[in-house]
């Protein structure tokens, strides 16, 4: 069930993150909220206007953060119905305040006030000390109305299913987990399940910029965030701020393109985790990229055939896969966990694999899950595009896909059954987006993207009206915060200050 759209913005293993440098002092430009004034809350539509006219009541919670509540309709088409009640974290800005800075980091379905909480990892001193910083969860995510799909018990089963199949057996199977995990969303959650998408999640967004005070919207998301943050300038654009996109989504994408582009995403990514193997003086893959290309290809054939005990559960081939792509995320991962996996499954250990492939699915050690990302990855990314294959045409696709990536090809060809059982409507989208009469855009790409790949940023900078482009190049998902002191400097000044590149900037490796 690769419905594969990068489950957060690169934090699954958390980060290291270095010191950046003495903080920077707000210019007289920066955004401010402490006076909100009435324009500031008047809502788009007079129904609305109870909604826009909220007031956070911040109270202290863990860490010196502070925590609070959002109510938002449940279907704007009917502000007088049923509520959503939004969970919010803010970490208060440790320097001179220059404002509010509302982050997400991706999935759909990870929960925004963990990426708020994190601050200290995911941000750097400037941003740090120039913002509060304020997480949400996403309706139907986190702490905001979650959606339910599956018990925990049957979601190891939906995480562990061969992505692959190649027998008859294998392909009811994973029918079988497409049809459960649909119908789930329907029975556990109800009408929840068809008011979760993006579109939905940015007009929330704009409820929250009122309560905070703001006249317009200051933002930083990362991965699935950039297509939200672009929902929102396609939706709002006279209430668009300082928005960067980081690791962009390309919204104009068929959920088969999608798949293909991150087919190719993941595999350059593997190859260049295994030239970077061979640059060493003895590696253990093998001689040659194909030799070490198809090591792990042998691999996972093999545990597909014979799972490999992990104490009272099994390593399976989904949870081999989840466990390998995981640390692809970031280079920082690849010698320090992604290495020493295969390593230990090449001998039979399948402990540190299934601990990835558990990361990845913010699954404790108890069995319990510490969230739903990876339901409400399923429900919200269904709902925003419910287009499937059938099972038995799957495998008309495999010469495209396995031409993308000769590796893992064939799990994203299946992965477009995805949604199959999905009973959400055909599209909730908002159709082309370009944030006509926006101000200027960041959008951030990385040349080694594996799971937005480079191309994805191009495409939305130039789809944007005001889009700008900045390039890392590199590996891992995402640019900002990952080594690269000029993206980081740009992202900083641009959210601090206001300025933005002349044009499209290219910041190197």
């Amino acid at each position: 069930m690769t419905l594969l759209l990068a489950l957060t913005g690169c934090s699954f293993l958390g980060d290291d993150s270095a010191a950046l440098g003495p903080a920077a002092t707000p210019s007289a430009g920066a955004p401010t909220s402490e006076a909100p004034t009435g324009d500031a809350r008047k809502a788009p539509d007079p129904a609305l206007q109870s909604f826009y006219d909220q007031k956070i009541s911040w109270k202290p919670c863990d860490d010196g953060n502070q925590c609070g509540s959002l109510e938002v309709p449940l279907d704007y088409a009917d502000p007088g119905g049923k509520t959503i009640e939004l969970t919010l974290l803010k970490n208060p800005a440790e320097g001179k305040r220059a404002g509010n800075l509302v982050v997400n980091p991706g999935g759909p379905g990870a929960p925004g006030t963990d990426y708020a909480r994190n601050a200290g990892f995911a941000f750097g001193a400037p941003l740090r000390d120039a913002f509060d910083v304020i997480g949400f969860d996403p309706r139907g995510t986190g702490g905001s109305d979650p959606v339910d799909c599956l018990s925990d018990r049957d979601l190891d089963g939906y995480l562990a299913v061969d992505p692959d199949p190649d027998t008859p057996a294998e392909a009811s199977d994973l029918q079988g987990w497409i049809d459960a995990i649909g119908q789930g969303c329907t029975d556990k959650s109800g009408a929840l399940a068809a008011h979760i998408s993006t579109a939905e999640a940015a007009r929330d967004m704009d409820v929250l910029r009122a309560a905070l005070g703001d006249e317009t919207l200051t933002y930083l998301g990362a991965s699935y965030g950039t297509k939200l943050g672009a929902t929102y300038a396609e939706l709002f654009p006279k209430r668009a701020g300082r928005l960067v996109l980081d690791g962009a989504v390309d919204p104009s994408l068929s959920s088969r393109e999608s798949s293909l582009g991150q087919a190719r995403g993941f595999q350059r990514a593997l190859d260049a985790y295994v030239d970077d193997c061979l640059e060493g003086s003895d590696c253990f893959l093998g001689h040659t990229r194909q030799e070490g290309l198809d090591r792990i290809s042998g691999f996972l054939d093999d545990v597909d055939r014979q799972p490999i005990k992990v104490g009272s559960r099994e390593l399976t081939v989904g949870n081999a896969f989840y466990g390998i792509v995981t640390p692809l995320y970031n280079q920082d991962y690849w010698d320090s966990y992604l290495t020493p996996a295969l390593k230990q499954g090449f001998e039979g250990n399948g402990t540190m694999l299934l601990a990835l492939s558990d990361v990845y699915a913010s699954r404790g050690g108890d069995g319990s899950y510490e969230n739903n990302s990876s339901e409400a990855f399923y429900a919200i990314s269904c709902l925003d595009d419910s287009t499937s294959v059938p099972l038995s045409k799957v495998p008309a696709q495999f010469p495209a896909f396995e031409k993308a990536s000769p590796t893992f090809g064939k799990v994203f060809a299946w992965g477009l059954a995805g949604c199959a059982g999905s009973e959400a409507p055909e599209s909730t989208g908002v159709g082309p987006i370009d944030a006509a009469g926006a101000p200027p855009i960041l959008v951030v790409g990385t040349t080694r993207d594996p799971a937005t790949p480079y191309e994805w940023a191009q495409a939305l900078a130039a789809q944007l009206k005001s889009g700008v482009l900045v390039t890392r190049d590199g590996d891992g998902h995402t640019g900002y915060n990952m080594g690269n002191q000029c993206v980081d400097d740009t992202i900083e000044t641009f959210l601090i200050d206001g300025t933005a590149p002349a044009g499209d900037k290219d910041c190197g490796s």
